[in-house]
């Protein structure tokens, strides 16, 4: 077992990649949000050509459960764009917040830097009616439901607030610990009053009602989205 998790990670890296031209350590390990079941998250650039590039993979090593972020220089942009359109930038996190135990990552590092402080690109046109099409349709099965599935209804709106306060407001979104952090990150009393009606449907749906306000209002006559054809 080695304690110290910038350790654990460096020895990793000496043992499993020895030909890598960085390994970062990034997450919750390195904060004051570690717990006793934090993981060391470790993203790790190869050479081009590597074998199993790119791959996610999860290990034990020196008492410490691992997850891998493998990739070599193409694959790593290729998965850093896909972070910038869902407005979720957890490898942008991970690199840029990261700490390098091996070789030099400065490059990379001031680059999701870069894009983290930046923040999202607004929310388009469509963008925003289908956000408030979907918060009104999930307030009218509240309203509607039998009560063994208001529970239900109620969690996923709560969840549903949260991710529009976040990108009505131009700020990055999270999936799981992460939206709270980015929530609480974007407006401290909001967070605070959100977590509060966890579970109160009455107050969950009273939130939904404001957020929606504050961006144009419920929308569902006239909202129309756009579907794809298959090629022929």
């Amino acid at each position: 077992m080695i304690d110290d998790p910038r350790e654990a990670a460096r020895a990793l890296a000496a043992e499993v990649f020895p030909t890598a031209h960085w390994v970062v350590l990034g997450g919750s390990v390195l904060t004051n949000a570690r717990t006793a079941g934090s993981d060391l998250d470790v993203v790790v650039l190869l050479p081009d050509g590597s074998d199993g590039v790119p791959r996610r993979e999860s290990r034990r090593f020196a008492g410490w459960a691992v997850e891998l972020f493998v990739h070599d220089a193409a694959s790593l942009d290729h998965y850093l764009g896909k972070d910038l359109p869902g407005r979720r930038p957890a490898l942008h996190r991970m690199v840029g917040l990261g700490e390098s135990v091996a070789g030099d990552a400065t490059a990379y590092q001031a680059r999701c830097r870069e894009v983290l402080a930046a923040g999202p690109d607004p929310l388009t046109t469509d963008e925003l009616d289908t956000l408030r099409y979907g918060l009104t349709d999930l307030l009218d099965d509240l309203d509607h439901a039998p009560d063994d599935e208001r529970s239900v209804i109620g969690a996923l709106l709560w969840l549903r607030v949260a991710e529009a306060t976040l990108l009505i407001r131009r700020h990055w979104v999270g999936s799981g610990k992460w939206l709270l952090r980015e929530l609480d990150d974007c407006d401290p009393a909001f967070a605070k009053d959100w977590l509060g009606r966890q579970g109160d449907m009455t107050a969950v749906a009273e939130l939904a009602r404001r957020v929606l306000a504050s961006t144009g209002g419920p929308l569902f006559a006239g909202y129309q989205l756009a579907g794809e054809r298959p090629d022929t």
